[in-house]
C-alpha cells in the first residue's frame, strides 16, 4: 500500500470490479492555455487527459482537488468553479479481472500560477495547451470539460 494508492490491491480489484469510482478531474489554467498530460496507465493509456484522481473516503472533494493537484503537477492550485458531474465508461482498466472501469468524475476549473509542473509517473509528458488546441488529438471526454469550462466552444 502507498501513498498514491492507499488502498491493497485485491481491494482495488473488487472495488474496480464492483462498482464506479468517485473522481475529481482538473481543468487547469496554466499561463495561456490548460494542462493535458500523456497518461501512462489504464485507462486512456498513451492519450493527452486531464489530471484527475479517485476520492478517498472521507476526504471533501475540495480537498480531493488539491491533493490530485499536488500529486499530479506538483503544483498548488486555487479552484475557480465546479463544471459539473460526468460519467466516463471505459472498455480498459488497471485490473485484469474487470470488465473496463466506470467513473463518475466532478470536473473542476482550477488555476496554478506555478512556472514549473511536475508529472508524477501516471504521466510521460505534461502539456500547457492553448485553444485552438491544434496538434492534440482530444479525447471526447476531454472536450467535453474544456468547452464547459468554456476553453473550447462546441464547433472547436
Amino acid at each position: 500500500m502507498s501513498e498514491e494508492h492507499p488502498i491493497p490491491q485485491d481491494d482495488w480489484e473488487t472495488i474496480v470490479d464492483s462498482v464506479p469510482l468517485v473522481s475529481v478531474d482538473l481543468v487547469v489554467r496554466h499561463g495561456d492555455g490548460v494542462v493535458l498530460g500523456k497518461r501512462t496507465n489504464e485507462p486512456a493509456k498513451g492519450e493527452w487527459f486531464v489530471p484527475g484522481g479517485v476520492v478517498r473516503k472521507g476526504e471533501r472533494l475540495d480537498e480531493a482537488v488539491h491533493r490530485v493537484a499536488e500529486g499530479e503537477l506538483g503544483v498548488p492550485v486555487t479552484i475557480q468553479r465546479r463544471l459539473g458531474v460526468y460519467e466516463h465508461f471505459w472498455d480498459e482498466a488497471d485490473v485484469e479481472s474487470a470488465d473496463g472501469k466506470h467513473y463518475v468524475p466532478v470536473g473542476y476549473l482550477v488555476t496554478t500560477d506555478a512556472d514549473e509542473l511536475a508529472p508524477d509517473d501516471q504521466h510521460a509528458d505534461l502539456r500547457t495547451v492553448a485553444p485552438p488546441v491544434d496538434g492534440v488529438d482530444l479525447h471526447p471526454y476531454v472536450r467535453d470539460y474544456l468547452v464547459d469550462a468554456g476553453v473550447l466552444s462546441d464547433g472547436e
